[in-house]
């Protein structure tokens, strides 16, 4: 008798509707990304499979605690095609997988199987945009989808900076600071200053406030 391939636990959130295959249990499936937290921590799956889109990015805040809080999770993260911002920065967040959304059946279970067994993979179109980032010899920059100007000001606020000190530097209104920092709490995925703060200095800014 052929030896049955154990099937991979997984939990889909975010999508209409999950996968169907016989190589793939699916333990959970919920419509809203954010209620992700709760199905990867109560049922441990193999994989967990989320979208990041703009502009709430709230997929890029999930795949960080669950990357964090279920570190034997797999994240597979469905991304916009030909967003390579995105692929930077849910690799940053902890995804172990990335792949466009309007991918087909078949690359779908390969990419799950993929990550479930240990592999990092990345689809056609990530992979292009990774190789792009290496031959132009582009540091993969922290916050990658932060402006010039966001990332600046996250950088003086990582170094100890407050607000009116920033505006000083820069030569900015504080309201316009503000403002800046409500865009970068936007596209980072948190409302919160110390997570923010934390996650850029352990991304190595901060160093030259």
């Amino acid at each position: 008798m052929p030896i049955r391939t154990q099937a991979v636990t997984v939990v889909f959130a975010g999508v209409p509707e999950p996968l169907a295959s016989s190589e793939l249990e699916v333990v959970a499936h919920t419509p809203d990304e954010r209620e992700a937290v709760w199905h990867a921590t109560a049922l441990r799956p193999d994989v967990l499979v989320l979208p990041v889109h703009p502009p709430g990015l709230d997929g890029l805040a999930v795949t960080r605690e669950v990357a964090s809080r279920v570190p034997g999770t797999a994240i597979l993260v469905l991304t916009p095609p030909a967003d390579g911002e995105l692929v930077i920065a849910a690799m940053l967040a902890g995804a172990r997988g990335v792949l466009s959304r309007s991918a087909g059946h078949d690359d779908l279970v390969r990419f799950i199987r993929g990550v479930a067994a240990g592999a990092v993979v990345f689809g056609e179109r990530a992979a292009d945009r990774l190789y792009g980032l290496l031959a132009a010899s582009q540091p993969m920059r922290a916050f990658p989808r932060l402006t010039s100007r966001e990332h600046e000001v996250l950088d003086l606020l990582a170094g100890g900076l407050e607000i009116p000190a920033v505006a000083r530097r820069l030569g900015l209104a504080p309201k316009t600071v503000r403002n800046v920092v409500s865009s970068i709490h936007a596209k980072a995925g948190t409302d919160d200053r110390e997570v923010l703060l934390a996650q850029a200095r352990n991304a190595g800014l901060g160093h030259h406030s």
